[in-house]
């Protein structure tokens, strides 16, 4: 391992977020003389962002921490095509009106990890449609085009994967490639920025505005990665069988991004406390070896520290008592996620199938009756007899609600309105 002297880069050496970098010396070398600029893009394709992206902005994180200056680089226009990575198919292409609203529900997200100002090392936001939207098709293949060979692009993953798999990948995702590397030059010259930061599936783009910098402007730029993450198990992470692990409490509770992260499997809690907390490593050391009760007191750390990052200090307190009392003392906690329906309709009865997807415990029908048919679902603590039963206003507890479960830990509240 390459002994770092920059506490940025030893301090994501150490936590494990390295996985590529263009110049790891010359980069380490750079930031231990004083303060460099970094910037990560974030496409604007939906109103929040989901935990797949909680490790870059740990690192913008970490990067302010040791005295240095994040940029947050808001795709404003890139989204307008869509980065073609990773992707089996061409992004549905949004409307500017959409674009604007994602882009002001993501924006709320960056205020609980970073600190925004006019000092040297405060966080910026800036929308690359403020240059993209401007440029003008023949100046860009003169000045920026010429720097480019199909034969280079041809060999990216995001264009091979596509063409093996003799899916189309249409002219305007190919460009993206170009204004990303774009992007890197416009940051360089209006901010001063010198690395480009993202996870390994963007490392041939981020090497692309490496290379354009140096060619357009005989810059020296630099490249960082971070490694793409599974759970043990093999799993994505941010997705679960309701759906994405989302990072604002009007898509995903603050209760249920807690438990998403108190599940954690045995094996990643000291991956994830070095990743997702700011703990000290001696500490992530002593978690990590707990075994048997203590490990999950461990998981109970890890879901408190992350869900304090992402939900302020009162909100993962709050999940942490829900929980307690739900499965400490199996009462019904009124913090739960619910959902709400018309006592008419409970009156008549209610297929618990139809409950369980609605309160997002089951990801469609048929799971909802496998869980049952599996003895894996239950209403009010008790089994559900078979896959037609219904919830009525009988079910309802002294409390005013039902009480649905999916397994041990997974819960929801059904409220008559």
């Amino acid at each position: 391992m390459t002994t770092l002297t920059s506490d940025f880069l030893r301090t994501l050496q150490e936590r494990g977020f390295i996985h590529q970098c263009t110049d790891l010396a010359g980069l380490d070398e750079r930031a231990a003389k004083g303060p460099i600029i970094a910037y990560i893009g974030f496409d604007c394709t939906a109103d929040s962002l989901h935990v797949g992206s909680l490790l870059p902005i740990m690192m913008l994180r970490w990067l302010q921490k040791t005295g240095h200056k994040p940029i947050v680089l808001m795709g404003g226009g890139t989204t307008k095509i869509g980065d073609p990575s990773g992707k089996d198919e061409a992004r549905q292409l949004l409307t500017d009106e959409a674009i604007n609203a994602n882009m002001a529900g993501i924006k709320r997200i960056f205020g609980r990890y970073l600190s925004f100002g006019d000092g040297p090392t405060d966080a910026v936001m800036v929308n690359n449609a403020d240059w993209l939207d401007a440029l003008k098709y023949i100046p860009l293949l003169r000045d920026i085009g010429r720097h480019f060979t199909i034969n280079r692009m041809m060999t990216f993953e995001s264009v091979k994967l596509r063409l093996e798999r003799e899916q189309p990948l249409t002219f305007l995702e190919f460009n993206y490639m170009i204004l990303q590397a774009y992007d890197f030059v416009e940051l360089f010259r209006r901010e001063k920025c010198v690395l480009q930061m993202g996870g390994s599936d963007q490392w041939g783009n981020i090497i692309n505005g490496v290379e354009l910098g140096r060619r357009t402007d005989g810059a020296e730029l630099f490249g960082l990665t971070t490694p793409l993450l599974t759970t043990s198990s093999g799993a994505k992470m941010g997705k679960t069988a309701a759906g994405a692990v989302w990072l604002t409490a009007d898509k995903l509770s603050a209760y249920d991004f807690w438990q998403y992260w108190r599940n954690t499997e045995d094996a990643d809690v000291g991956r994830f406390l070095r990743l997702y907390t700011e703990l000290p490593l001696d500490e992530v050391a002593r978690l990590e070896a707990l075994e048997g009760a203590g490990i999950n007191e461990a998981k109970k750390i890890l879901a408190h520290e992350v869900t304090r990052l992402a939900h302020g200090e009162e909100a993962a307190l709050e999940a942490a008592e829900t929980a307690r009392r739900t499965f400490e003392q199996g009462a019904a906690a009124e913090g739960l996620p619910s959902i709400d329906v018309p006592r008419a309709e409970l009156e008549a009865g209610v297929a618990v199938v139809d409950l369980l997807v609605s309160a997002g415990l089951a990801a469609s029908k048929g799971e909802a009756r496998r869980l049952i048919k599996g003895a894996g679902a239950k209403m009010n603590d008790a089994a559900i007899p078979d896959e037609a039963a219904k919830a009525t206003a009988a079910d309802l507890n002294a409390d005013g609600v039902i009480k649905l479960s999916a397994g041990k830990k997974r819960h929801a509240l059904v409220k008559a309105v």
